[in-house]
């Protein structure tokens, strides 16, 4: 007879969800470590600056590395919530939180560490002349910046998981698309504001009221696009996880998950 812990890992269901949690963990950390590099649109994409003007701000359209991943992080939160529920969705949340500080805090001990003469100059033949200034700044991200994003992560998944039920409750197994988008739409509103206003307007760098929200309106909006492009991937996801699980088990999951 296999122990009581094998037979565990036996439930499709308990497999599902630490993949989906894995996943989720590995997206939302590496967003914030990457979140460091600001990169400018049009130039990725080989086009002319769009010069817009938002709130008296003009140039280029420039977002962080983060928002590449954080769409795929939306559709774990909406694909959770839907087959596992509030609790499914708050115990991701916080273990990626703990997660995201478990690495910042060996990032910036990593840093501390004295660095191997030879190693400082390893890097000057691609136009880094201090590894260890280089690795520092990468890495080394400020803690206002550190302490926004974790504020904004956390509220914005507390208020999803609150307004994906809220629409479940009222359209039922239907729009499946409306209560993820609509979930996004709302939560990432907060997110989207509350990152920049902690990390540049209260830290050090004292951002002036019209760069913030003219940054923070462009993430917003780039997050938004992105969530609707992914409505299919969604609906992907529900047709795989249900074949995975056979059709009865994936609907008492959903029914379990909408209490």
């Amino acid at each position: 007879m296999s122990p009581p812990a094998a037979r565990l890992l036996d439930d499709r269901a308990v497999r599902l969800f630490i993949a989906l949690a894995a996943f989720f963990c590995v997206n939302a950390t590496l967003a914030e470590f990457i979140g460091v590099k600001i990169f400018a649109l049009e130039d990725t994409l080989g086009l002319d600056p769009f010069e817009w003007n938002l709130f008296g701000q003009t140039g280029s359209l420039n977002f962080t590395a983060g928002t590449l991943l954080w769409p795929l992080v939306f559709i774990m939160t909406d694909t959770i919530n839907e087959f596992f529920g509030r609790r499914g969705v708050r115990f991701i949340s916080w273990l990626a939180a703990g997660l995201i500080v478990y690495g910042f805090l060996f990032a910036f001990a990593a840093i501390e560490l004295a660095p191997a003469p030879w190693w400082r100059g390893a890097a000057q033949a691609q136009g880094v002349p201090d590894y260890q200034a280089a690795f520092a700044v990468v890495f080394g991200q400020g803690l206002w910046t550190i302490a926004g994003s974790l504020v904004a992560f956390l509220v914005g998944q507390m208020i999803d998981v609150v307004v994906f039920h809220r629409i479940r409750r009222a359209t039922g197994e239907r729009w499946v698309w409306l209560r993820a988008t609509g979930s996004t739409a709302v939560s990432q509103l907060v997110d989207s504001f509350v990152v920049i206003w902690i990390a540049f307007v209260l830290g050090p760098q004292k951002w002036p009221t019209s760069l913030f929200l003219a940054v923070s309106t462009l993430n917003y909006a780039w997050k938004m696009l992105a969530a609707i492009a992914l409505i299919p991937l969604l609906y992907l996801m529900r047709r795989w996880i249900t074949g995975y699980l056979g059709a009865d088990r994936a609907r008492q999951l959903r029914e379990h998950a909408a209490l």
